[in-house]
C-alpha cells in the first residue's frame, strides 16, 4: 500500500495507461501528418507555350515523387490505433515495426527536402513530412521498449462471462406442480392437432 491507502498496482496501471495513450497520440498523429504532407505539392513547374495559351502547370505531389510514402504513412496510422487492441510481447513488436516504418516516412521527406527537384519547390511539406516520420518513430519506439508492461486500453469495461451457476436457475425453469400440468396439456394439444381435431374447440 502507499500513500493514503492506494494499492501500489493501481497506480503502475494507471502510469502504463498513460503512456499507451502517449504512445498511440504519436504514432497516430506523426502519421497522420505525413500522409497530410505527403499529398500536397512538394514542387510546381510551368511550361510556357506560345501566347495567347496560357503555361501549363505540373504540380508534382510528395505521393507523385514518391508512391510508397503514403502507403507506408497509412499502414503505421492503421498500426499506432492497433496498439490499443493488442499487449504484451505482440504489443512490443508491433511498436518496433512502427518505429521502422515512421524513419522510412522520415527518410521520404527527408529526400524530399534534398532533392534537387524542377520548378518551384516547396520545402514546408517534405519538413512536415519528416517530423511526422520522426513523431511516429518515436512513438514506437517507445512501445517497443515499454509496450509489454503497459495494460490493454479497455480491459476494465469487458463484459465478465456469464458461469453455470448464474445461468442454471434461467435454464431450469418455474418449478411446481403446475409445471408438468402445463406439459400435459401441451403434448395434448399436439395429439389432437395431429389427429386433425381443433385443441381450442370446447
Amino acid at each position: 500500500m502507499t500513500g493514503y491507502g492506494r494499492p501500489e498496482g493501481g497506480g503502475r496501471s494507471g502510469v502504463g495507461r498513460r503512456e499507451l495513450t502517449y504512445a498511440v497520440v504519436l504514432c497516430v498523429a506523426g502519421a497522420g501528418l505525413a500522409l497530410w504532407a505527403a499529398t500536397r505539392s512538394w514542387s510546381l513547374e510551368l511550361t510556357v507555350r506560345p501566347a495567347p495559351l496560357p503555361p501549363v502547370r505540373d504540380a508534382r505531389s510528395g505521393a507523385a515523387l514518391l508512391p510508397w510514402l503514403p502507403a507506408l504513412a497509412l499502414v503505421t496510422l492503421a498500426g499506432g490505433g492497433a496498439l490499443l487492441a493488442t499487449r504484451g510481447r505482440v504489443r512490443r513488436l508491433l511498436g518496433g515495426l512502427l518505429g521502422a516504418l515512421g524513419l522510412a516516412v522520415a527518410a521520404g521527406g527527408g529526400y524530399g527536402l534534398v532533392a534537387a527537384l524542377d520548378g518551384v519547390v516547396s520545402r514546408q511539406w517534405p519538413a512536415l513530412c519528416l517530423l511526422g516520420g520522426l513523431l511516429a518513430a518515436v512513438g514506437g519506439g517507445w512501445t517497443a521498449l515499454r509496450g509489454g508492461g503497459w495494460p490493454a486500453m479497455g480491459a476494465r469495461y469487458e463484459r465478465p462471462s456469464r458461469t453455470v451457476a448464474d445461468s442454471a436457475p434461467a435454464a431450469a425453469g418455474p418449478a411446481g406442480p403446475s409445471a408438468p400440468m402445463a406439459g400435459r396439456r401441451t403434448t395434448e394439444a399436439w395429439d389432437a392437432l395431429d389427429r386433425g381435431e381443433d385443441p381450442t374447440a370446447g
